[in-house]
C-alpha cells in the first residue's frame, strides 16, 4: 500500500488515481542556467523511484517534466538580447541534464516542456485571471492580488493576514497595493530577450501552463516575466516561501476556467 503525504490535511494517506489504472504525473525540472550538481539530482532520483515504483505496482505512468529556461539567472549568465540567443544558451545545458540523467539510470519524461514554448497559454492564462479581477497593473508590471483570492495560503498554512508590508519586500519600491501580492510579469528592461504578445495591452504569464496543456495534475507559478506592449521576458520571484500559495492561487482559479470551458 502507497501512501503519500496530502498537503492540505497534513496527513500520510493511501495513494488512490483519478483513473483505476492510469497515473498522471507532473514534477518539477532543472532551471538551465547551468550545469547541474549532484546535490540538484537528490530530486530527480526520488521521481524517479516513484514512476519506477507505481509502473511496478501495475499502473500506466504519464510523465511531464518542465524545463524553466527563462528566468533571471539564464538571462543574467546568457547575456541574450534574443529568444533565439537564449534558447541556444539553454539547450546546452537542457542536453548535459538529460545527460547526467542516462548516467544516473533516470528514465526520460514522456513529455519535457520547455517554458519559452509556451508563451501563448501563459498569455491566455493571465488574461483569464484579468478578466476575473484577480490582477492589477502598476508601470507596466502586473500583480496577482492576494486580498481576491481567500484561499490563500491554504495548502502552504500561511497565515496571509499575519504577512507584515514591507517584511518581504519593499512595497512602495515594487509599486504594489499590498505586500502580500505577487508579480505576474514586470516591464521589460532593455536589451532583454522578448517574445511578441497578443491582445490590446501587454501580456505575459508565469511558467507554465504545463499540466492545462499536456492534460496532467497542476503546475502553475514558477517564474513572473517580464513584458512590454513589444513583447516579454523573463523574471523569476524570488520569495520561495510563498511559492505553494502562489501556485494554488493560480491553480483553483484554473479549475474555475476548465469548468467554464465545458
Amino acid at each position: 500500500m502507497l501512501k503519500i503525504s496530502n498537503t492540505l490535511s497534513g496527513k500520510l494517506e493511501e495513494f488512490h488515481p483519478l483513473d483505476e489504472k492510469q497515473v498522471r504525473m507532473y514534477t518539477c525540472g532543472p532551471t538551465v542556467y547551468d550545469y547541474a550538481h549532484i546535490g540538484n539530482f537528490r530530486t530527480f532520483v526520488f521521481q524517479d523511484v516513484l514512476k519506477r515504483y507505481l509502473r511496478f505496482k501495475g499502473y500506466q505512468v504519464f510523465h511531464v517534466m518542465n524545463i524553466t529556461d527563462v528566468d533571471d539567472k539564464t538571462i543574467r549568465n546568457s547575456a541574450a538580447s534574443n529568444p533565439a540567443q537564449l534558447r541556444a544558451y539553454t539547450d546546452q545545458f537542457t542536453a548535459a541534464f538529460f545527460e547526467d540523467c542516462g548516467k544516473l539510470r533516470i528514465q526520460r519524461p514522456d513529455v519535457v516542456a520547455h517554458a519559452t514554448d509556451h508563451i501563448p497559454e501563459m498569455v491566455a492564462l493571465i488574461q483569464t485571471l484579468n478578466s476575473k479581477g484577480y490582477t492589477y497593473e502598476k508601470e507596466g508590471s502586473i500583480y496577482f492580488r492576494i486580498a481576491q483570492f481567500k484561499d490563500y495560503g491554504k495548502l502552504s498554512k500561511l497565515d496571509a493576514e499575519g504577512i507584515m508590508a514591507g517584511a518581504r519586500v519593499d512595497v512602495d519600491e515594487y509599486g504594489k497595493q499590498d505586500a502580500r501580492d505577487f508579480v505576474l510579469w514586470k516591464a521589460t528592461k532593455n536589451g532583454e530577450p522578448h517574445w511578441d504578445c497578443f491582445g490590446p495591452r501587454p501580456a505575459g504569464m508565469a511558467c507554465g501552463m504545463f499540466s492545462h496543456e499536456h492534460e496532467v495534475s497542476r503546475r502553475i507559478l514558477r517564474s513572473p516575466l517580464r513584458c512590454s506592449r513589444s513583447g516579454l521576458s523573463a523574471s523569476r520571484e524570488r520569495d520561495c516561501a510563498e511559492r505553494g500559495s502562489h501556485r494554488e492561487a493560480v491553480c483553483a482559479l484554473l479549475d474555475a476556467r476548465r469548468a467554464s470551458d465545458c
